[in-house]
């Protein structure tokens, strides 16, 4: 693992477990989810897959990729695309092991649904659980909370 790495290593591995999303413009829901954090030898940087899945019938929902990205000084750079036509940088801080990021920039497609922010807070706890709460501003609604979920740490790649 490059050592810039280190202050976020303690993501590296497989995470699984469950979450529940809520927005004013949806119905609530709950679902799956399976989040890979991967270092690349020698680079300055972590690669990050996620995915999601409905508990009732196992259908995908959603999926993102990108880079984490650690700074001098605890900052850290977020890198992120979506099926969804949309692509996000979020920067922000690591203080021990909760991360807190914010959307710098947001990208959208054409026909992507209007995305005007994003945050994102992630906290180990107890060594093999992560939980994180993401709040979202869309399609003319304010930031506020969208989406909490608590993985278990599978595999530790």
């Amino acid at each position: 693992m490059h050592p810039d790495v280190e202050p976020i290593g303690f993501l590296l591995g497989t995470w699984r477990g469950e979450g529940h999303g809520e927005y004013p413009t949806i119905e609530s829901f709950d679902y799956g989810e399976e989040i890979r954090f991967a270092a690349v030898p020698g680079k300055p940087f972590l690669t990050y897959q996620q995915r999601t899945w409905a508990l009732d019938d196992q259908r995908p929902l959603h999926a993102e990729c990108g880079y984490w990205r650690p700074k001098p000084g605890g900052n850290l750079e977020v890198v992120l695309a979506h099926p969804t036509g949309v692509a996000e940088i979020e920067e922000g801080m690591v203080a021990g092991e909760i991360i807190s990021l914010v959307a710098t920039s947001i990208g959208r497609t054409a026909t992507a649904k209007q995305v005007t922010g994003l945050s994102r807070r992630f906290e180990l706890v107890g060594g093999d659980v992560l939980r994180y709460e993401v709040q979202l501003a869309a399609v003319g609604e304010p930031l506020q909370g969208h989406l909490t979920a608590e993985l278990k740490r599978v595999d530790e790649g």
